[in-house]
């Protein structure tokens, strides 16, 4: 028997439990004042604990606590949450969410042995991107998915450690289908993979085209996993050492585990990110306990390997200390949170990097979305320097003209300015500007 029949009857093996033993949620708020418990019951499989906090982040529900078991054949977790504004829950449905995203008939269960969720009904075609950041790459990026008559419905990027990955939803910008003619697809391949390579990153810059959709957060943790954005090079060994730690791991010897230890400033996906990076190595959790009460999360996971051994050796253990303390450090962007909002226009993203790069801004993250005819899109941006560029940020969507483009409808628009608003801060780092074409 082939490897391939090995993996399809492990695959349809664990279908069968899950149908015999369907995950089992509990909505509880009667328990805490200060938080909504949710239990979850279920039998275990690798990569469950993924699944669960997989589901309650895409809810943007908060895990303020969270008790984790599942030594043996069954998955059972406790988990207190809260909405953004910090309030217990109040929709009826959510335990019937959560039971549909985790029961038989959820995107995870349809593949359990993929590490990238492809959904059935292909609305868009999904670009995946990783390079060298350098300032100016996603001006270039977009301006040739705009030449190449493709509309950006939807895209985020990260950056860190110099690395920069991107997952980019397209759709042909006359049909407003997917794009799923071979050649063309080469060519936007192509083309996009020399602005990556660009004179410096010969080796190791990648594109992939599909059509379909991914996780985005998901698949840009394991982009940047496999791109290697955690190493640290020799010569900042020093500084990295000096810095403080979050991540701690030592072996339990007694009981045979690996303890990881986080504390960090808690933030929003937090949770989602370590446990990400703890999947995406092939580690095991088994047991874990979770605060994140106030302004600093503490986690402690109680790991192994899939062979079920500890780490054994100090290698590992500094790799897996680089690669957690990465995964925070990815979505801890620096610089101006700039919101843009505007009538969406096909080449809209082309325009708005343009000037960024006219002006010497550099974005280090970024999420753009279409809600109807509307697009949102945030950027965090420095300076040349890679300092917050606040106000000159402000001021340059203020003075700066966008050039002429059309509407879905083929009306020409007109140039016009950007008029900025500052009265949504976070610190001295956040407003909004509305972009009208």
């Amino acid at each position: 028997m082939d490897c391939w029949s090995r993996l399809t009857i492990d695959d349809e093996f664990e279908k069968l439990v899950i149908r015999m033993n369907p995950p089992r949620v509990t909505v509880d708020n009667a328990s805490s004042r200060k938080a909504t418990l949710i239990e979850v019951d279920s039998a275990n499989k690798r990569g469950s604990l993924l699944e669960v906090v997989q589901v309650l982040t895409d809810l943007n529900l908060l895990i303020r606590r969270a008790y984790i078991s599942s030594d043996g054949e069954w998955f059972m977790d406790v988990f207190h949450v809260t909405d953004q504004h910090g309030n217990k829950l109040s929709e009826d449905d959510v335990a019937e969410r959560i039971q549909q995203s985790l029961g038989p008939r959820g995107p995870s269960f349809r593949s359990l042995r993929r590490s990238v969720d492809v959904q059935g009904a292909a609305e868009n075609t999904t670009i995946e991107l990783t390079g060298s950041d350098r300032p100016g790459l996603l001006s270039e990026i977009f301006a040739v998915l705009a030449d190449l008559k493709c509309n950006v419905v939807a895209s985020e990027i990260w950056t860190h450690n110099s690395r920069m990955a991107s997952v980019v939803y397209i759709t042909d910008e006359a049909t407003g289908l997917p794009i799923d003619d071979p050649d063309r697809l080469a060519k936007i391949k192509q083309l996009l993979l020399c602005i990556l390579m660009g004179d410096r990153d010969k080796r190791s810059a990648n594109t992939a085209v599909s059509v379909g959709s991914t996780h985005k957060e998901r698949r840009l943790h394991q982009m940047m996993y496999a791109d290697r954005d955690y190493d640290v090079d020799d010569a900042d060994c020093s500084s990295a050492s000096e810095r403080n730690r979050f991540v701690t791991v030592e072996n339990c010897v007694d009981k045979g585990y690996t303890v990881v230890n986080l504390r960090c400033p808690d933030r929003p996906k937090l949770i989602f990110d370590t446990v990400c990076t703890l999947t995406d190595m092939q580690y095991v959790v088994y047991h874990a306990i979770i605060i994140a009460e106030g302004p600093e999360a503490c986690q402690e996971y109680f790991i192994r390997h899939m062979d079920g051994s500890p780490i054994n050796s100090e290698a590992e253990r500094q790799r897996l200390i680089n690669c957690l303390e990465a995964a925070i450090r990815r979505r801890t962007s620096e610089g101006v949170r700039l919101e843009l909002c505007s009538e969406d226009r096909v080449g809209l993203l082309s325009d708005v990097t343009r000037i960024f790069r006219e002006n010497g801004l550099s974005v280090t993250r970024a999420e753009v979305t279409t809600r109807g005819s509307q697009a949102v899109n945030v950027f965090f941006v420095t300076d040349s320097s890679g300092h917050p560029g606040f106000p000159e940020a402000r001021d340059t969507f203020k003075c700066s003209r966008v050039g002429k483009g059309h509407s879905k409808n083929g009306t020409p628009q007109t140039n016009r300015s950007f008029p900025c608003g500052t009265s949504n801060y976070v610190g001295t780092h956040h407003f909004k500007a509305n972009l009208h074409s």
